[in-house]
């Protein structure tokens, strides 16, 4: 889990859990991150990595991929982590890494996803779980939550309705990849037969 700051999503896969999947390993870059605590809290290793205290976006990247592996990670979840990856680490965690972003990607890359929305006028707003790619907030969907845009709105009104369905919908993708459920085809999610003898040789 790579987080910069309260780790609320991160508090919702804690909370989830499953026997599919346990959440490894918090990473942060920012020293002093509330998430850490909630990690810590729950049994679950830390690690600080202070993007600045390092060369470049390459050495910190490299240092990441190192503690991602030195800790046997699968699944790579950014949940609030405020720092654009480059396509060196992407490539390397391919289809094996999801970002959960507050809109209903393609609408509103980026930041301040709920002011836009709001001075839009857009009916519709929400949350997606989506692999990660080199471009910003791309990559294929896994699942999306919308939320009605009332007229009486405020950003921060939004922002928390958004970030309900965000605990709802991270552990579920989290779990549908883990258990085998989801693949990406042609650069789309598509679901997997659980029957099908080349994913469950079982049957």
């Amino acid at each position: 889990m790579l987080l910069s700051g309260r780790g609320s999503n991160l508090q919702a896969l804690l909370d989830a859990g499953a026997a599919s999947w346990r959440v490894a390993l918090a990473v942060s870059n920012v020293a002093g991150a509330a998430g850490l605590a909630r990690a810590e809290a729950a049994g679950v290793p830390v690690r600080t990595l202070p993007h600045g205290d390092f060369a470049g976006r390459a050495a910190f990247e490299e240092a990441l991929d190192a503690a991602l592996r030195a800790a046997d990670i699968e699944l790579v979840v950014l949940a609030g982590f405020m720092r654009v990856l480059g396509p060196d680490f992407v490539a390397r965690w391919r289809d094996r890494s999801v970002n959960i972003h507050p809109s209903l990607l393609p609408a509103f890359r980026g930041l301040d996803t709920h002011r836009r929305a709001l001075e839009a006028g857009v009916g519709w707003h929400g949350c997606t779980v989506h692999f990660v790619r080199a471009e910003l907030d791309a990559g294929p969907i896994v699942v999306q939550a919308a939320v009605p845009v009332r007229p009486d709105d405020t950003v921060e009104a939004l922002a928390a309705r958004v970030l309900a369905r965000e605990h709802d919908v991270l552990p579920l993708a989290v779990g549908w990849i883990a258990e085998g459920r989801v693949k990406v085809e042609n650069e789309r999610v598509v679901a997997v037969d659980p029957g099908d003898p080349a994913v469950n040789p079982s049957q």
